[in-house]
């Protein structure tokens, strides 16, 4: 098959596109590099600030749409999936839709059914939105609901989901706000993530500290909880200087966060989160323990009885600095927890394996 993916998000589409290009497909990822992450891409359609660089952009673009026809699939990585204004975006959508197969939009991130279903319907005990039936107050929460919500953007969104063949969610949380709105079409298929280790790349030796590591994207660290995480993490390194080292990584290219937390034993990430996204997953494949999001419901989705490998935590900083505590003072589970965190990545989340779940999905 022809396949275009247009949008990234944490390296989904590229790692997507090493898996299908394997089992024989012609794969073309067009995308910004989600910002200043700058992962890998064939069609560079990155947008620097100001007018000169919407110039530059807008003529890479219409340089670009020529090489956007004739494909069996195209896969949206978002209803933005272009840094244009909503409505611009819809042209672009209509031209895809005319020239190409089948349309498949990804449900990997924010959007307006994300918002939208966990401000209403509330389908989770927590999210980015709400804490049960109370809705979250933060700046990043509010400013997302006035984006998503009665705009222009939202019509987008409703409009692609209408009209997709197919909609693919990647993690439990936005299957479980797609899925009821359209049961017909909407398919979960995990994260793909490469997995080039069977064991730990380090294990961790009596005497050692535990190594902490913690990513922070300046912009959004409250609305993810990164704060909370961050604070719950000093508080026990301070009370355990020998037996913490906590390495933070904030707002850097992915590359260089990839060097930054090899040799680490467990990552924090995403308080408010079922589930552990592509970062954690990342961390996962290389033997470091995911502190974050590990509820039932993500076990459940992925049919998984047997391993537990993720530090489940409560969105609060009790529950964060409790687990970290205990970690920090019981370490004789964590070379359990990293074999543990490999295996279920190579169980669940291994890229040709995705791929192949990709491949069924795209021949329905």
């Amino acid at each position: 098959m022809k396949i275009l993916l247009l949008g990234e998000y944490s390296h989904v589409h590229w790692t997507l596109a090493e898996g299908l290009r394997h089992l024989g497909h012609q794969v073309t990822v067009a995308s910004n590099g989600d910002f200043w992450k700058n992962y890998p891409r064939d069609i560079d359609l990155n947008r620097k600030a100001g007018i000169c660089g919407f110039i530059n952009f807008t003529a890479r673009l219409i340089k670009a749409l020529p090489s956007m026809r004739g494909y069996d699939v195209v896969q949206l990585i978002n209803p933005m999936f272009l840094e244009l204004k909503a409505e611009r975006i819809q042209h672009i959508y209509r031209y895809l839709r005319q020239h190409n197969g089948k349309l498949v939009l990804g449900a990997f991130g924010m959007d307006y059914y994300w918002v939208h279903e966990c401000c209403t319907r509330k389908p989770l005990r927590y999210s980015d939105f709400n804490f049960g039936n109370e809705l979250r107050q933060n700046p990043e929460a509010l400013t997302e609901r006035r984006d998503w919500v009665g705009t222009v953007k939202q019509r987008l969104n409703e409009l692609i989901a209408s009209e997709a063949d197919a909609i693919v969610a990647g993690l439990y949380e936005y299957w479980v706000c797609y899925q009821p709105l359209f049961p017909a079409k909407t398919h979960f298929i995990p994260f793909p993530i490469q997995t080039p280790h069977k064991e730990p790349i380090n294990l961790w030796h009596p005497g050692q500290p535990l190594k902490l590591f913690i990513g922070i994207n300046r912009t959004r660290s409250s609305y993810k909880g990164t704060d909370v995480m961050l604070q719950a993490a000093q508080r026990v390194a301070a009370r355990h200087p020998a037996n913490v080292e906590l390495r933070i990584a904030e707002s850097i290219p992915f590359a260089q966060y990839r060097v930054l937390m090899e040799g680490s034993d467990a990552i924090l990430d995403q308080l408010y989160s079922y589930t552990p996204a592509m970062n954690a997953l990342e961390a996962m494949s290389k033997g470091i323990i995911c502190i974050g999001g590990g509820e039932p419901e993500n076990y459940q989705i992925l049919g998984e009885e047997e391993l537990r490998p993720i530090i489940n935590v409560d969105p609060k900083m009790e529950s964060v600095e409790a687990a970290l505590e205990t970690l920090a003072t019981h370490p004789e589970r964590i070379n359990q927890l990293k074999q543990q965190s490999i295996d279920y990545i190579l169980r669940h989340h291994d890229y040709l394996k995705v791929a192949r779940q990709y491949e069924q999905l795209y021949c329905l």
